[in-house]
């Protein structure tokens, strides 16, 4: 990890490069978390966080996993959802600091019992039915990005998406 003054150079200055973890259960339901910092803070979003550097993605992903769902997963076993860039008008330094992030989020299936939701990063944690994800202003729009990789992996949005 970075001294703070120099992650704070590094974020008002470069993208941050980020792993999501979308997790749909059996029910087509996405897990989100109540934020509590900023970026994002009081918003609804799927768990994840940035690599670091000298990280590869596979450790990232398993460091991630560890930290944000309580279980170590293997990137293999995960479906890549697309590249995204979020842009942030704010961020943990305040309002006078952009945040960029390179997103890259991942579909995960696991058993819900397995989980162990921490509340560093969350408040808490709800599951969000995919038929209504896109209508529910309370889940932000980057947790949003990623339906059309899940509708292509199968998933539903909603019924008029499987009529189309």
């Amino acid at each position: 990890m970075l001294p703070i003054d120099d992650f704070k150079a590094v974020v008002s200055n470069a993208p941050l490069f980020a792993i999501d973890l979308v997790v749909v259960n059996s029910a087509q339901q996405l897990l989100v978390g109540l934020r509590k910092n900023a970026p994002a803070k009081g918003f609804w979003f799927v768990p994840g966080g940035r690599v670091y550097k000298n990280e590869t993605q596979q450790q990232a992903f398993a460091r991630i996993s560890k930290q944000e769902l309580g279980v170590a997963l293997n990137i293999d076993n995960a479906l890549l959802l697309g590249v995204h860039d979020h842009f942030y008008t704010d961020s943990i330094f305040g309002c006078n600091i952009s945040t960029h992030y390179i997103n890259t989020p991942y579909l995960l299936r696991i058993n819900e019992q397995d989980l162990v939701l921490p509340t560093e990063q969350h408040s808490e944690y709800k599951w969000v039915a995919l038929s209504t994800l896109t209508q529910d202003a309370s889940v932000h729009q980057f947790s949003k990005v990623f339906l059309p990789g899940l509708i292509q992996a199968g998933y539903r949005q909603s019924e008029s998406a499987n009529a189309k």
